[in-house]
């Protein structure tokens, strides 16, 4: 591959100018070739392509531990090999039954219980139960299992002090097999929203025996015992994982087995070079959580693969995040003259041209409790509003007003929209911002430090679908990381009450108000875009469609005839 690079540039000095559609044909051959040495490896070609999906992945899948894992790499396939109490509809993101049977809430909505279904087995052939959840809980929660999402299970009693090592009492943890196939639940406080969580990797049961005789190395695919649609086959570390269908999975609704029979994952670490393997028919699907189709390309696939093209709503939002506490962004008249001043239309149509959705709310339609954009919550593009907002807080005209900072971490995507955002305030308020980026691992530390600077970006994706996992877990004052160092009586009375109570209506008004005041009425932040997954999608593929949190529903999809 070396020896196509080292004459690509001869190649182009020897073409004539006038010839740039020639131009791009070459390089999108030259991605061709990289991908067809790629997967040259007689390992790489699946035995029976008709009957194998062939999906990329960007970087290599860390763990098949659903308590280690964090990345989307592994949690797309852990939702393949093992399944949760809970999943949620496709298309409402509504909790529905996978492992559970039913479930049912004590009056104060402090006591979850779940009924199991009783025809589900671990692939040596012995029954899932409540023994295995109740293990993996105790387990994922133990310090010295160090798992990251650990956090989601403090909604269990005693599960924080176990955690963080202030207590060793694992009898007082909210967890308990009342028997073979009935779990139940004990929360700190009430949650309606507990049946989605329940969903979630780190709730999911484990093999008990697999990882006490083998440790780490449990997930070793001589090892493994999974429960799931799929089982782990093959999992070459760094090159590729291949999974063959679970012969004895039926699904909790359908009674349906999983309709492919194999599915590939590929280590693709460049976009480019998926891309390139989607177009000479290498893979399946690219794009989304199967490797982004890289931005410079998005205009030339979706005039030239408009039957393959699809942009799917993620349940992600940009925002900027603003410091409350510095002058001069601890004036609400500031925040809310910058919020108006910025053309997020604009900016989705000219800088990002993916289909994403223009912003004003922070809770990501249709999770529950967010905000349809029709109802006009949050600040709109109103340039004449923020001058006069601007000259309310006292710099008519951006007279006086001081340079401000805007941080984003090192992308070649936040840069066009930092400078985006920096032409519009330049233009509608005659205000100057200066633009820094910084590595993730400072930058994550620089924002939250009393000097963070004014605007700083950050996305935000759902763990679960519940306004909770955002309002809540995002900006509560106190009961939250709070970047954004904002204080407002209001606002945390508002998302405490709709976290505890069990009234869907009353949740829903609770938090339309707390969304108004985060956006509208204090500005203390500034939603840009809501995120959408860009995919193109072999024709093959039928029943596909797009999952905007965990993994993918792959037991649904089918597969007809060759590439």
């Amino acid at each position: 591959m070396g020896s196509f690079v080292a004459l690509f540039p001869i190649i182009i000095i020897m073409i004539p100018v006038e010839v740039p559609m020639l131009l791009a044909a070459l390089r999108r051959t030259l991605c061709l070739l990289s991908g067809l040495l790629l997967l040259s490896a007689p390992a790489v070609i699946a035995q029976d392509i008709t009957k194998t999906l062939r999906l990329p992945q960007m970087s290599a899948i860390p763990t098949l531990d659903p308590g280690l894992a964090q990345d989307s790499s592994s949690i797309e396939v852990i939702e393949q090999l093992f399944l949760g109490l809970t999943d949620y509809d496709p298309k409402t993101y509504e909790v529905i039954p996978e492992l559970a049977v039913k479930w049912s809430a004590s009056a104060d909505s402090r006591t979850y219980t779940f009924e199991m279904r009783k025809d589900v087995f671990w692939s040596d052939g012995v029954p899932v139960t409540a023994h295995d959840i109740e293990y993996a809980i105790r387990r994922n929660i133990n310090p010295e299992t160090a798992s990251p999402y650990a956090y989601v299970l403090y909604i269990l009693e005693g599960a924080e002090a176990i955690n963080t090592g202030e207590s060793k009492d694992f009898n007082s943890l909210g967890v308990r097999a009342v028997d073979d196939y009935t779990v139940e639940f004990r929360l700190t406080q009430p949650a309606g929203f507990f049946p989605a969580m329940a969903g979630l990797w780190t709730y999911r049961p484990l093999p008990q025996r697999s990882i006490e005789a083998f440790g780490t190395a449990w997930t070793e695919p001589e090892h493994i015992l999974t429960n799931g649609s799929y089982q782990l086959a093959t999992w070459e570390k760094g090159n590729q994982l291949i999974l063959k269908r679970n012969p004895d999975y039926k699904d909790s609704i359908t009674q349906q087995p999983a309709q492919i029979e194999e599915v590939n994952y590929y280590i693709i670490p460049e976009s480019s070079t998926g891309l390139a393997m989607f177009e000479n028919g290498e893979l399946d699907i690219v794009g989304g959580t199967f490797l982004s189709i890289p931005v410079a390309e998005i205009d030339r696939v979706r005039r030239e693969y408009a039957n393959r093209y699809s942009a799917q709503p993620d349940l992600c939002t940009y925002y900027l995040g603003v410091n409350n506490e510095r002058e001069p962004t601890n004036n609400p008249l500031v925040r809310k003259a910058l919020s108006a001043a910025i053309d997020r239309k604009t900016l989705v149509e000219r800088i990002t041209k993916g289909g994403e959705e223009p912003a004003t709310t922070f809770t990501r339609p249709p999770i529950f409790g967010s905000v349809d954009p029709k109802e006009g919550v949050g600040i709109g593009y109103d340039p004449e509003q923020a001058r006069r907002w601007l000259a309310e807080a006292g710099y008519p005209g951006g007279e006086g007003f001081p340079t401000i900072t805007y941080m984003h971490n090192t992308s070649e995507n936040h840069a066009k929209i930092a400078q985006a955002v920096q032409a519009m305030l330049r233009r509608n308020l005659g205000i100057n911002i200066r633009i820094e980026n910084q590595e993730w691992k400072v930058y994550l530390k620089s924002t939250t430090q009393p000097d963070a600077p004014h605007l700083f970006r950050f996305g935000w994706c759902a763990d679960y679908p519940d306004a909770n996992n955002w309002l809540m877990e995002v900006f509560h004052p106190t009961k939250s990381t709070n970047r954004i160092r904002w204080q407002n009586s209001e606002y945390a009375q508002l998302t405490e009450k709709a976290m505890g109570s069990t009234d869907s209506d009353e949740r829903i008004q609770l938090y339309r108000r707390a969304e108004q005041i985060l956006n509208e009425e204090e500005a203390a932040i500034i939603p840009i875009y809501f995120y959408t997954s860009k995919y193109l999608v072999n024709p093959r593929l039928k029943d596909w469609y797009h999952m905007a949190l965990g993994g993918q529903q792959i037991r649904y999809w089918r597969l007809t005839g060759r590439p």
